[in-house]
């Protein structure tokens, strides 16, 4: 098949990652896959396969994306056109529509729109619903990260469930099995510390560091702990303050993006996720994939990939002192880490894009 990806950019993030995980399965299966980028920029370019051709305008605005879409559709004729990410995906079925619906169509939503729109969107939620309401309904098929993601599209655009399919993401990829990472530890961390723990992701409000840092300030010392957070984002100013305030200099690192986190998870002892809503949870299968044990916030997606708590710890959203109870006794359990690891190969690449593909094929 002749496959055609379409998304905002290739910037660090989870929808960004998985979607070049499909890409590099799919073409080494002999498919034909192309990404259409709004704008061709992000970190994550490089990580993109040399059989897979990327294309792009590079135009600023969504609405000014929609005619090159349906031109880009009408040149190309895909069979398959997956989309990801409101509002692309409506903007993308309306490109669909004008290229005379070139191909089956799929749009895959990731974040829980209903809390997203309102915080950091500041739409009102009727609007979002009334463009899904439109748009969604003449797609061949939509495809939810989660069951929290396909219920709240289900309520914000008032269509029938039946019309969603959940598949989760592809994360596990395997590649880290033959590398070396002991020599690591140290060089990473830095030296002194009993306890290593980590979080990965975009230093925005959704990710609620700042109730991490103050949850890991009330352990920090008595388990001779450090936190690391691997990311970028504007919330990096405030975020050093609060290390500053906290006298936590010492203990804590907002180390940056980093194409790789590999290293990080292996010489990890605690992996942390503080997140007020997360459609999926990419980073936790990251964890569970190098034997890590995991702290979660029920923020949406993590919940079923830890399966209510089975495979790792659960915590109300926003509650910095169950959090640091929680991170203070999974630092002193004993875990598993292939009962850890078995999870994360229900979420390898492999796996999920046969499902994607299946789903193609219906």
């Amino acid at each position: 098949m002749k496959i055609a990806i379409i998304l905002p950019n290739l910037c660090g993030g989870g929808a960004e990652r998985l979607h070049i995980n499909l890409a590099t399965y799919w073409s080494e299966q002999g498919h034909i896959v192309e990404f259409f980028l709004m704008k061709n920029q992000g970190e994550l370019l490089t990580l993109v396969a040399k059989e897979v051709k990327i294309l792009s305008p590079n135009v600023e605005r969504i609405r000014s994306f929609i005619l090159p879409i349906k031109r880009y559709l009408k040149n190309t004729k895909p069979d398959i056109v997956l989309s990801a990410m409101w509002p692309l995906t409506s903007a993308t079925t309306l490109a669909w529509f004008l290229s005379s619906k070139q191909g089956k169509l799929f749009l895959s939503e990731h974040v829980i729109l209903t809390t997203s729109v309102i915080n950091e969107l500041f739409l009102p939620s009727w609007l979002v619903g009334l463009s899904l309401k439109i748009t969604y309904p003449f797609a061949t098929g939509i495809i939810a990260v989660s069951h929290r993601v396909k219920n709240d599209l289900c309520t914000l655009g008032k269509f029938s469930c039946n019309h969603i399919k959940v598949i989760y993401n592809p994360v596990a990829t395997g590649t880290f099995k033959n590398k070396e990472f002991d020599s690591i530890k140290a060089e990473n961390w830095g030296i002194g510390y009993n306890y290593h723990i980590l979080a990965v992701g975009t230093l925005k409000p959704e990710k609620n560091y700042k109730s991490l840092i103050q949850a890991f300030s009330y352990i920090a010392e008595e388990n001779n702990a450090k936190l690391v957070i691997l990311g970028d984002g504007d919330l990096r100013t405030d975020l050093e303050a609060l290390i500053i305030k906290l006298k936590l200099e010492d203990r804590v690192s907002l180390f940056g993006f980093v194409i790789d986190p590999y290293p990080w998870y292996k010489s990890a002892d605690l992996f942390v996720s503080s997140s007020l809503w997360e459609g999926f949870g990419n980073v936790i299968v990251e964890a569970l994939e190098c034997g890590v044990p995991v702290v979660s916030t029920d923020s949406g997606g993590p919940s079923e990939i830890l399966k209510d708590g089975v495979y790792g710890k659960l915590v109300p959203v926003d509650d910095c002192n169950t959090l640091a109870v929680a991170m203070n006794e999974s630092l002193q359990e004993s875990h598993n880490s292939n009962f850890l690891m078995d999870r994360a190969r229900d979420f390898s690449i492999s796996k999920i894009s046969k499902k994607y593909l299946n789903y193609f094929s219906c």
